[in-house]
C-alpha cells in the first residue's frame, strides 16, 4: 500500500503513439505525474517530453536512454512499459526486480513461456507490496462493464454464442514505419496479436474459460510482413458457448470493432466500445432495446465521442491501478489474465499452423511451446 496523499511518479518507456498516450492519460490523473521518459531514440523521447512540460507548464521530466538508469531514479514509482510487444516481459521483471509497480502494455509478451515466468514473478512482487498490471482498457468501458455485471446476474440466461469482429485497415504504411512491426519476434503476430488482443481478452472475461479453438489465417493486403493480416477463429468454451473471432488490418477503410453476445435470455452488443442493444427476458414491457437503462447516454451506440476517448479509456484503467497501490488489493487486470489472453491468441495461431483445432488448456500447460507458428494463405503481388 501507499501513502494516498503523495503523488506517483510515472516513467513511461517508449515515447512512440502509446507512450505518448499513457503520458496523456497520466496528466488527468490527479495522483500521477511523469516522473520520466525512456527511450534510446532522442528524437521522440524529447518531443514528448517537451509535450509533457507545455501541458504541465513545468520543466520537461528527466530523459533516460535506458530503463536501468530510469530505475536508479528515486522519483520513479511505477513504470508503463510502452516497447515493442517482444520486450515487455524482460522490462516488466527488470521493473519489479527494482521494487517498482508496473502498467504494461497489451499483449503481456509475445512469448508464453517468458509470459508465465514473469506471473510468477509477479506472484512474488504482490507478496512484497508491489501491482503488476496490463493493459485491457476496455475492461474498464461502461458498456463493458454493465455487460459482464449483467451476465454475472444471469440476466441473459445461459450464454449460448458470441459474435466478435475487429475489421481494421492498416495501409502498407503501417508496417513500414517501424522495422519491429509484423515481425514474429517482437509484434508477436500480426491482427489478432496486436489489434485483436484486446476483443479477444474480453470475450474470455465475458465467457469463460476457453477449451478449444479451430481457426485459419492469411496474409492477404500486405507485403513485407511475416505475420497475418486476417484471421477467422472458432472458440468452444468450457461452459459450452461458442464463438466466432474475426480479426482483420485489410478491411478498408476500417470499420469499429462489435461483440455480440447471445443467452437464452437476452442479447447485448458492443459496438465502437458503446452500448449499441440489449435485451433480457422480463425486463420492462414494450421495451425492445433495454440499452438505456443500463449506461449513460453518452456511452449509448451513436452518442458523439470526444477526441480524446482513447486517453479515457486508460485513464481508466490507471484509476484502477492506483487504488490498487493505494488499497493492496490485486489489479482489475493482472498478469495472470494476461496470460490467458496470450495463451487463446497464440491458440489461434497453433490451430491455424497445424491445420486442426487446438486444445487451450494444452496450450496454457506449455504442451506447443516448441511449435514455430506461421501464417497460411499467399500474399497479394502488387
Amino acid at each position: 500500500m501507499s501513502d494516498g496523499s503523495l503523488p506517483l511518479g510515472v516513467a513511461v518507456v517508449g515515447a512512440g503513439m502509446i507512450g505518448t498516450n499513457h503520458a496523456a492519460a497520466v496528466l488527468r490523473h490527479p495522483r500521477l505525474r511523469v516522473a520520466a521518459i525512456v527511450d534510446p531514440d532522442a528524437g521522440p523521447a524529447t518531443t514528448l517530453a517537451e509535450s509533457v512540460a507545455q501541458r504541465t507548464g513545468s520543466a520537461p521530466p528527466a530523459r533516460y536512454d535506458s530503463l536501468t538508469a530510469a530505475l536508479a531514479d528515486a522519483g520513479v514509482d511505477l513504470v508503463a512499459v510502452c516497447t515493442p510487444s517482444g520486450r515487455h516481459a524482460d522490462a516488466a521483471e527488470e521493473t519489479l526486480a527494482a521494487g517498482r509497480h508496473v502498467f504494461i502494455e497489451k499483449p503481456l509478451d509475445v512469448s508464453l513461456p517468458r509470459a508465465r515466468h514473469l506471473a510468477g514473478v509477479a506472484a512474488a512482487a504482490r507478496d512484497r507490496g508491489l501491482v503488476a498490471a496490463v493493459v485491457s482498457q476496455h475492461r474498464f468501458d461502461p458498456a463493458s462493464v454493465a455487460v459482464a455485471a449483467a451476465l454475472a446476474a444471469g440476466r441473459l440466461g445461459r450464454v449460448t454464442s458470441a459474435v466478435a469482429s475487429v475489421a481494421w485497415w492498416r495501409g502498407q504504411d503501417y508496417y513500414d514505419s517501424a522495422r519491429w512491426r509484423g515481425t514474429w519476434a517482437l509484434d508477436g503476430g500480426g491482427a489478432v496479436m496486436n489489434q485483436g488482443v484486446h476483443t479477444v481478452d474480453l470475450l474470455r472475461w465475458l465467457l469463460g474459460r476457453p477449451v478449444e479453438v479451430f481457426a485459419q489465417t492469411a496474409r492477404l493486403a500486405h507485403e513485407r510482413i511475416e505475420v497475418e493480416d486476417v484471421a477467422v477463429a472458432t472458440i468452444r468454451f468450457a461452459s459450452g458457448a461458442l464463438a466466432v473471432l474475426h480479426a482483420t488490418t485489410a478491411a478498408y477503410p476500417g470499420t469499429a470493432v462489435r461483440l455480440a453476445v447471445h443467452g437464452e435470455r437476452g442479447t447485448a452488443v458492443i459496438h465502437d466500445d458503446q452500448l449499441e442493444y440489449f435485451h433480457a427476458a422480463g425486463g420492462p414491457d414494450g421495451v425492445a432495446d433495454q440499452a438505456a437503462g443500463l449506461v449513460p447516454a453518452e456511452e449509448l451506440r451513436g452518442a458523439l465521442k470526444p477526441a480524446d476517448s482513447f486517453v479515457t479509456g486508460h485513464l481508466r484503467q490507471y484509476r484502477d491501478v492506483v487504488e490498487a497501490i493505494d488499497t493492496g488489493r490485486p489489479p482489475g487486470v493482472g498478469v495472470d489474465d494476461a496470460v490467458d489472453a496470450l495463451a487463446l491468441v497464440r491458440s489461434v495461431y497453433l490451430s491455424a499452423t497445424l491445420g486442426r483445432p487446438v486444445a487451450v488448456d494444452e496450450v496454457v500447460a506449455g504442451g506447443y511451446d516448441n511449435v514455430a507458428v506461421a501464417t497460411g494463405g499467399l500474399a497479394v503481388r502488387r
